[in-house]
């Protein structure tokens, strides 16, 4: 057994490392990850690579998608105030290990193993290399974030601090038509759905949905417009080259799906959608023009409407949203967890995380006393 750390992923055989991380998450896919070391997404903004590989003899055996973070941006488990609490004793906080998707708050699998191999036993080895790492190089702290459910159970097993979180998702319960959809939600909530659609239609704009190979560079640059005008209207940083959309359009075109919206000739907006084996993923969206419910349409039914469509049994339309909630995405449990350096702080981050939970899992059993569907179809 032998650990390597890579810093670039694209010196690694995509056949080797999509081995360890399966087919039906995207965001883990080799394609994906090269994708932003490739397109200036990640060192520019804090994001290092130093992705962990497990090896006997030759063959690559586990693995973590690993990065050296020197702030907390684009994680969205929010920890700035972990952060301030370290500065105010004199402590530095950065740099830390964060094992993640950038920019992407989809849950997923952290620890990729091999499936031959016992996932018990490598986990383990994972997380041992990464710690001893963590602390050989002076890091406040090793965070493994929107981790899966085999993953999450993991860490409990070795009594990490988790963090709970909350999302909203679409659970497909063998819809045949958004219409079908439809008749599981109570009369109010379906009216307003009908309602929001009809007025889109009503202002002469038209949806299309094109897949990476549909997309032509005109269309890109029309989509990245879109992407960088949220960031301009809302503050923050569009962290995602045009180069980088147009690189995974080749390299995963149909995993990548993106929704226009026209009025007349013009494109007015878009929203872009990542798909798995069985999970639709919502991320960005960007509009020229205000539009009554256009947002509705196009980050929500058109995405319910290709789950239906296409057999898809989630849809994760991204982080926050309360408002999600009317159209059919129930609260979910999201988790994360941490390990931390320095002792005290390690004591005191538990105890603020098991707090945390209780007040979360209340925050996520009052929000689905608003569930939208019919008592006989609550899932």
């Amino acid at each position: 057994m032998r650990a390597e750390w890579a810093e670039r992923l694209a010196r690694i055989d995509a056949a080797d490392w999509n081995r360890l991380a399966g087919t039906a998450n995207p965001f883990v896919q080799h394609a994906f990850l090269v994708a932003l070391e490739n397109n200036r997404c990640l060192e520019e903004y804090g994001w290092y690579p130093r992705h962990l590989l497990l090896y006997e003899e030759q063959e690559l055996v586990a693995a973590m998608p690993l990065y050296i973070k020197d702030n907390s941006y684009g994680e969205l488990v929010f920890d700035w105030a972990w952060a301030d609490a370290y500065h105010r004793q004199g402590l530095k906080y950065y740099p830390k290990l964060v094992v993640a998707i950038p920019y992407t708050p989809a849950t997923g699998p952290r620890l990729l193993i091999a499936p031959a191999r016992d996932y018990a036993t490598y986990s383990q080895l994972l997380i041992a290399h990464a710690t001893r790492y963590a602390q050989d190089n002076g890091m406040s702290s090793l965070h493994w974030l929107f981790t899966d459910a085999r993953d999450t159970q993991r860490f409990r097993e070795l009594n990490y601090p988790l963090r709970l979180g909350c999302q909203f998702h679409w659970t497909n319960q063998g819809y045949t038509s958004f219409e079908h959809f439809l008749q599981a939600l109570n009369a109010q909530k379906r009216k307003q759905i009908k309602r929001e659609r009809r007025r889109v239609a009503e202002q002469d704009i038209r949806l299309e949905i094109r897949h990476g190979d549909e997309m032509s560079e005109a269309h890109w640059q029309i989509y990245h417009d879109f992407y960088t005008s949220t960031f301009d209207r809302k503050s923050g940083m569009a962290t995602l080259s045009r180069e980088f959309f147009q690189e995974i359009g080749r390299t995963m075109p149909r995993s990548v799906v993106v929704v226009f919206a026209r009025h007349g000739a013009d494109y007015v907006a878009s929203a872009f959608c990542v798909r798995g084996a069985d999970t639709l993923y919502g991320r960005h969206w960007g509009c020229r023009d205000e539009y009554h419910s256009l947002h509705f349409e196009a980050c929500y039914y058109q995405g319910l409407e290709y789950c239906i469509t296409q057999g898809l049994q989630r849809f994760e339309p991204g982080a926050q949203g309360e408002h999600k909630i009317s159209r059919g995405f129930l609260p979910t449990p999201t988790w994360s967890a941490h390990w931390i350096a320095d002792p005290q702080f390690r004591e005191a981050i538990a105890h603020y995380t098991q707090h945390e939970e209780l007040g979360m899992q209340h925050y996520i059993n009052s929000l689905m006393a608003h569930s939208p569907f019919r008592k006989t179809d609550r899932t």
